[in-house]
């Protein structure tokens, strides 16, 4: 399966707009739109916090290059940030989700200058946290990041998170052993 990861675009938001809103993506994204003329609003102000060095965004295409989700890194402060990505219900459980990330860690780690990614996990999510837990250089990090634990779990809603880390180090080791062996892989059988 081949699929890409572009700049945020205004274009996009007609055919990513009915996939945010599904009830089964809608309570967990970080931005929750009421309008299709507010989630514009919202996605040219994460266009202009991109240029402004606050996050780094990016449009999940599927091999059609169709828009199907977005992955951001928010709250971006000495080389780290918290992930954020959704993807359109139609597109669950089918590789999107990994493929994504890959592709957005190999950015943020080898073109960004990004040192540790931080994903905050809502206790009833279930579905993410199992996925994440399949992930072999996801680190459980609620025990070695306790200040940060206790910061995302002080919030006005009163929601409750786990904490999960990337490091550069833990990825890059990844994507040397399997990564790279892959692709050298589909090189040779292309």
């Amino acid at each position: 399966m081949e699929m890409y990861l572009k700049k945020r675009n205004l274009s996009d938001c007609n055919q990513l707009y009915p996939l945010i809103i599904h009830p089964d993506v809608f309570p967990f994204v970080r931005e929750k739109p009421n309008s299709y003329e507010e989630y514009l609003f919202l996605t040219k102000k994460v266009m202009e916090d991109e240029e402004n060095g606050l996050l780094i965004s990016r449009t999940i295409l599927d091999e059609w290059e169709t828009p199907i989700g977005v992955i951001t890194l928010y709250d971006m402060n000495n080389g780290t940030g918290f992930l954020g990505t959704w993807l359109g219900k139609p597109y669950h459980g089918k590789g999107y989700n990994r493929i994504a990330k890959e592709a957005f860690f190999q950015e943020l780690f080898f073109e960004k200058g990004v040192e540790s990614i931080f994903l905050r996990v809502r206790l009833e999510n279930i579905r993410s946290q199992k996925a994440l837990e399949k992930i072999p250089y996801v680190l459980f990090a609620n025990e070695t990041r306790p200040h940060i634990l206790e910061q995302i779990n002080t919030n006005p809603k009163n929601y409750l998170y786990n904490l999960y880390e990337i490091s550069k180090d833990s990825f890059t080791m990844y994507y040397k052993t399997h990564i790279q062996n892959e692709e050298t892989i589909q090189q040779l059988e292309a």
